[in-house]
């Protein structure tokens, strides 16, 4: 198979990750180790910009908050459907980071994102989930939790989804804007998903 076509057909596994496994609490949740191991060889092109690199950087960020808050869902949900859902995402964002690391590590830009709140001030800001919400998921009560979960969640993933409209507006590299796209299919079917949960 030839690389470019490689790409594109692992790209389009890492939608499904996030969707398929969540309409039945009685579908399992997927495993990271064969997206994982097809991840790690997909490479980015050298055609980038600033957008591209920001992009990449403010979505680790943001997606390392994601997973430690569906690590919390996962332990403490008393739904079936929620814990699927939770375990799901973490499959796809894990394999997801180490691609998006690897690919600013290729392109010689730092992994991180530089938190100083006035260089995003251009861009609607960092990720708008802070350290204290997603503490507050550890303590809050158990029979309030689901909702308390949803809400915030809802809230990041929909700040994933302005983060890849931005990436395909402006963004020069082809595979992150193509990865911006599934970002933004992934995440919109993520949020009906919570949708349904929070009025089941």
């Amino acid at each position: 198979m030839a690389p470019a076509v490689k790409r594109r057909v692992v790209l389009s596994l890492l939608v499904p990750l996030a969707l398929g496994a969540c309409g039945t609490a009685a579908t399992p949740a997927p495993t990271a180790t064969v997206s994982a191991n097809a991840v790690a060889e997909i490479q980015a092109g050298s055609q980038f910009n600033d957008t591209d690199v920001m992009f990449l950087q403010m979505l680790a960020y943001h997606q390392k908050q994601g997973l430690e808050m569906t690590a919390t869902a996962a332990s403490r949900s008393k739904n079936p459907q929620l814990k699927t859902l939770a375990e799901a995402v973490q499959a796809t964002e894990k394999d997801e980071l180490s691609m998006m690391q690897a690919w600013l590590t290729q392109w010689g830009k730092p992994t991180t994102a530089d938190t100083a709140a006035s260089l995003h001030a251009d861009h609607g800001g960092l990720p708008a989930t802070g350290p204290a919400e997603i503490k507050a998921l550890k303590t809050v009560s158990a029979a309030t939790f689901d909702t308390a979960f949803l809400n915030l969640f809802l809230a990041h993933q929909h700040n994933a989804i302005e983060m890849a409209h931005l990436e395909t507006a402006d963004g020069s590299n082809p595979e992150a804007k193509a990865f911006a796209d599934r970002v933004r299919e992934s995440r919109q079917g993520e949020v009906q998903q919570m949708l349904k949960l929070m009025n089941s």
